[in-house]
């Protein structure tokens, strides 16, 4: 899941578009004529600007689908390192085509959505809702990247713990035992946060034991077994790179964040064929692949582009 309410700014992702390429067109006859056709040819080729978030998720997202739009002969503008709100606002007056949003994020934070949903009812709901603005929800993929409770995972896997119940059960059953929860402040402090997830699984947890830091702490503080209990993003690269258990959320608290392509209805008018291809694309992601991915970027150190490369060379898309 998306860190929703801490990331903004603007920046480049690095990644430029090559422009138009011709495939073994020759000019013959007058040159003014052969000028003319590739002048019109260059006109041709549509112009996409592809949207993106400031975390690696988003970042690896933008780069696969501006290389894949790419390879079919679009002229890509991929504008990367936004705030959710800021692209959100930036798509709907028509400065970004192409977007991966999350259902989760489109519910709650821009359609301000409170009733729990499930995530067919959820993706359904944004869609239809979104379609008002001119805003159209391709297919969901797999991949969601929603909260989950996470643990060291050798302790895991020594206490048999698989789901969020499991924990509750055995905090309940060492009362006087100290367990620390680390999680970020938003979380802590939001009303469909903590408190909520405490009602949910009949857990409580003291003022000392919870801990608030950086979202990214997190992640560093489960790996060196600093805290027992960490709020996580299920697809972050660190949850494999760390060696870190995501828990089943087996009552279903957790709204479901299914990365989805989001386009412009205009810019689906006008380019018959990108729904269809990005309806492709979005069927190849899920969650281990996007784990594997986003962990290459932040713990093996690859380049977002050679990532995004390597998955297109391993997956065929029409």
């Amino acid at each position: 899941m998306m860190n929703l309410f801490k990331r903004s700014g603007w920046r480049s992702s690095g990644w430029r578009s090559s422009g138009w390429r011709t495939s073994g067109w020759r000019p013959r006859g007058w040159f003014a004529a052969g000028a003319l056709l590739f002048a019109s040819l260059h006109a041709s080729a549509a112009t996409l600007v592809v949207g993106g978030k400031n975390f690696t998720e988003q970042y690896v997202l933008t780069e696969i689908t501006s290389q894949y739009l790419q390879s079919k002969g679009y002229t890509i503008d991929a504008r990367t390192g936004l705030g959710s709100t800021l692209l959100r606002s930036a798509q709907e007056n028509g400065q970004i085509d192409v977007v991966w949003e999350y259902t989760g994020t489109a519910a709650i934070v821009y359609n301000k959505i409170t009733e729990k949903l499930d995530p067919k009812t959820m993706y359904e709901r944004v869609k239809e809702l979104d379609a008002k603005r001119g805003l159209i929800w391709l297919d969901a993929s797999p991949l969601n990247n929603t909260y989950a409770l996470g643990l060291p995972q050798q302790a895991a896997q020594q206490t048999g713990i698989r789901t969020i119940s499991q924990l509750a059960a055995k905090l309940a059953a060492e009362p006087n035992k100290k367990h620390v929860f680390a999680m970020d402040a938003e979380f802590a402090n939001r009303p469909d946060g903590l408190k909520p997830l405490e009602a949910a699984y009949g857990m409580a947890f003291s003022r000392a034991e919870t801990r608030q830091m950086d979202p990214g702490l997190v992640y560093t503080a489960l790996h060196n077994n600093q805290v027992p209990i960490g709020l996580i993003y299920t697809t972050d690269g660190r949850v494999k790179g760390f060696n870190i258990m995501p828990l089943e959320d087996d009552r279903h608290y957790f709204p479901a964040y299914n990365a989805t392509p989001v386009v412009r209805k205009a810019t689906l008018d006008q380019n018959p064929q990108l729904a269809t291809q990005l309806n492709a694309l979005s069927d190849a992601l899920n969650n281990d692949t996007m784990l594997e991915m986003n962990k290459q970027v932040d713990i093996d150190g690859k380049p977002v582009r050679e990532v995004a490369a390597q998955f297109l060379r391993t997956h065929k898309l029409p």
